[in-house]
C-alpha cells in the first residue's frame, strides 16, 4: 500500500472527510484492521484566506509548496491538496517536489465524461467559480462547457462556504438557496453539477438535487485510494 500525503486544514472540516472516506475505502476494499496510510499536514486556514482575499497567491503557493515537501520527506508517494481553491497554486506545489499531485478536477473531470455529460453547473468559491484555473481544466482536457450562477449568487454562494460551512454551520435557508441555484444552472442547459468546494458536500445530498451531483471531495479521496492500492508504480 503506498502512502497518502493530504495537505488539509482548508478547512479542517473538509479535510476530516478526507481522512474518514479513504479510511473507509481502505477498510471496505481490504478488509480486517486495514486502514490507510496517510501524512497529513494541516495549515492554518486563517492564514490562507486572508492571503486569498488579499491576491496573494504566490505567499499562500509558497506555505502550501512547504507543506508537500513535509509530507514529502514523511514518506507521501503522492499528494493530495484537500482544497478545491487552493488548486489555483498547484503549479507552484508540484514544481516544489518529486512526487505526484493527484489534481481534484481530474477524478471530477474523468466521472463526468463517464456518465456522458458535456454541459456542467459549477458551484465554489468565488475565486474557483469565477477563476480559470478550475473552469479551464474542465473545458480543456475534459471538453466539458462549465456554467456558473449569476454574480449576486456566486456572493452568496461563496458567503455560505466561508461563513458557515467553513465552521461547521448547516443552515436549511443555504440549503435552499444553494438548490435554487442550481435549479437556475439547469434552466441554463446544464445536465449535472460539480460540487466544486469541499465543504459543500456536508450541506447538500444527492437527493436533494433535480441532475446529479459529481461531489469533488469524495472523488478525489476514491481516486486516492485507487492510487494507493494499486501495484503499479506511480510516476509524476
Amino acid at each position: 500500500m503506498k502512502t497518502i500525503g493530504l495537505i488539509g486544514g482548508m478547512s479542517w472540516e473538509s479535510s476530516s472527510q478526507y481522512y474518514r472516506l479513504i479510511n473507509e475505502g481502505v477498510k471496505q476494499r481490504l478488509g480486517g484492521l486495514h486502514s490507510a496510510k496517510v501524512v497529513l499536514y494541516s495549515v492554518d486556514f486563517q492564514e490562507i484566506e486572508k492571503l486569498q482575499y488579499a491576491n496573494a497567491w504566490n505567499e499562500a503557493g509558497e506555505i502550501l509548496a512547504k507543506a508537500a515537501q513535509s509530507v514529502e520527506k514523511a514518506g507521501a508517494d503522492f499528494v493530495l491538496l484537500c482544497t478545491n481553491t487552493m488548486h489555483k497554486v498547484a503549479d507552484m506545489i508540484e514544481s516544489s517536489i518529486s512526487i505526484p499531485l493527484l489534481h481534484i478536477a481530474d477524478p471530477t473531470g474523468e466521472s463526468v465524461v463517464k456518465y456522458g455529460f458535456q454541459t456542467v453547473g459549477l458551484l465554489g468559491t468565488i475565486f474557483t467559480m469565477e477563476g480559470d484555473f478550475y473552469k479551464d481544466r474542465l473545458h480543456n482536457k475534459y471538453g466539458l462547457e462549465v456554467l456558473v450562477p449569476a454574480k449576486e449568487q456566486r456572493i452568496e454562494i461563496n458567503r455560505i462556504i466561508y461563513d458557515e460551512l467553513c465552521l461547521g454551520k448547516i443552515e436549511l435557508n443555504s440549503r435552499q438557496y444553494y438548490l435554487n441555484s442550481i435549479n437556475q444552472l439547469i434552466a441554463r442547459g446544464a445536465e449535472c453539477v460539480v460540487l466544486g468546494c469541499t465543504e459543500i458536500m456536508t450541506l447538500l445530498d444527492e437527493e436533494d438535487s433535480l441532475i446529479p451531483m459529481f461531489d469533488t471531495t469524495s472523488l478525489h479521496a476514491n481516486s486516492a485510494i485507487e492510487m494507493a492500492l494499486s501495484a503499479a508504480p506511480i510516476s509524476v
